[in-house]
Order: C-alpha cells, then structure tokens, then sequence
C-alpha cells in the first residue's frame, strides 16, 4: 500500500490518484481500478474513494461513464503561435478553424457584464453561438454579438467561418481589435457544450472589433477550457541602444 501523507484522508487519496495519472499509471481509454479495489488497496473507505473521485472529476481529471467505470479525461493542449509584430488586424494569424453544430442565431441584449469592460452597449444585438473545433478537437466556445443592421446573408455563411471572416467577405473592414484575456469558469452555456462542472476554469478572450462605421461593431467572448488551448508568443528582444 502506497504510504500517503498530510491533510484530510481524502485529500491524500486525491493526490495519490493524481499522482498516478500525471505519472501514466492510469491512462487515457483505461478505466481506473474499481472504487471497492482502491479501497482495499489504500487502506480506506468506500466514502473516502468516492469523495475523492468526486472532487477529481470536478476539477476535470477524471468523467465517468455509468456502468462502465471512470476514466482519465485526455488533456490534449492546443498551441496556437501569436505574432505581435503585425502591420494590422486584417494580418491577424487564424487556426484552421470548423464549426462542430448547428450555429445558434439569436436577439438578445448583452448579459455577461465582463463586457462591460469594453463598453458594449445596453441595446438589444444578434447573439450567434458557436462551438469550434481546432484540429478535430473540440476547444472553443464562440459568442457573438453584432448589431442589427447586419444583412441575412451572414447567417448562411457562419457554419463554417469565424464572425470576422464572414463579415469581411461581405467587404466589413475592420480598424481596430480590443482584446481582454482573463481566466473564469465557465458559462451555462459553455458548460453544457463540453460537458464540464460548474465551475470548470476557462480562459476566456474578450473582444471588440470596431470598424469606419461607428454604428457597426462586435463584440464577443470565447471560452475555452484551461486544459484545451495555449497561447505560444515569440517577440524580438531589441538593442538597448547601449
């Protein structure tokens, strides 16, 4: 029996079960050793297996599936290279990007109040909801908001294409780009559409697209579960002029 240290009962078989999967004892499509055998290999109780499985699942370590056991979620991290170096937002770098359903198309007013940050207006929008895909691999959850002025059109082609590339093969330009990258857990809606706990951490990308009409401009959010997507950045380290 592994000997396992400090803190609460519980917490020290989460950490043990931790262990092994970072250490590849328990693998990704494998399902760990039942509750009544880790039990009895650990030294402890039913209750004190299942809490910590239940915690561990909560944090995104582990799924289970009903009737079959629980598993290792596979954590594969998606790299996506930034270059700031670029003359303007049109030059901005884009991953090979797939709709994965059904975009969704709706008019709502803008209730996420990190927004606000960017000064998103108070007025009724068109809301588009999207899940993508980068690489086969479900990553981002996409919603837009643009004003109504926008043509029917665009409907048909944001299956396929980002908000950004739908308007600007409708010849919208784009002038400026805010960004405001933080880390939050996840919406309802981005729970639902990866199957994660309430709570789940996310990094999350603000925006704001303005354009030459001061009328017409979009903003947005993406999520993307922490365990999916990383940002890579390379800069230039210039003369001191020392």
């Amino acid at each position: 029996m592994p000997r396992m240290v400090g803190g609460p009962l519980h917490e020290r078989v989460r950490q043990e079960i931790t262990r092994r999967v970072i250490e590849n004892k328990y693998k990704v499509g494998e399902p760990l050793p039942s509750s009544a055998a880790l039990a009895e290999e650990l030294g402890v109780s039913m209750i004190t297996i299942r809490r910590a499985l239940r915690d561990l699942q909560s944090t995104g370590l582990l799924y289970p599936i009903r009737g079959v056991g629980t598993f290792v979620r596979e954590r594969r991290r998606l790299i996506r290279e930034l270059d700031f170096a670029l003359a303007s937002v049109e030059q901005a770098p884009r991953l090979e990007l797939e709709s994965h359903q059904s975009t969704v198309v709706t008019w709502e007013r803008i209730r996420n109040s990190a927004l606000n940050r960017l000064d998103a207006p108070d007025e009724p929008m068109v809301c588009v909801r999207k899940i993508i895909s980068v690489n086969g691999t479900l990553a981002i959850f996409d919603t837009s908001y643009l004003p109504l002025s926008f043509n029917d059109k665009l409907v048909d082609e944001l299956g396929n294409k980002s908000v950004r590339e739908a308007l600007r093969n409708q010849g919208t330009r784009f002038r400026k780009t805010r960004l405001l990258i933080d880390a939050a857990p996840a919406s309802e809606e981005a729970q639902r559409a990866f199957g994660i706990p309430n709570g789940y951490p996310t990094l999350r990308r603000l925006y704001h697209l303005t354009t030459g009409d001061p009328s017409f401009s979009v903003f947005g959010i993406a999520e993307i579960p922490f365990d999916r997507l990383a940002y890579a950045v390379e800069l230039e380290i210039l003369p001191s002029g020392r």
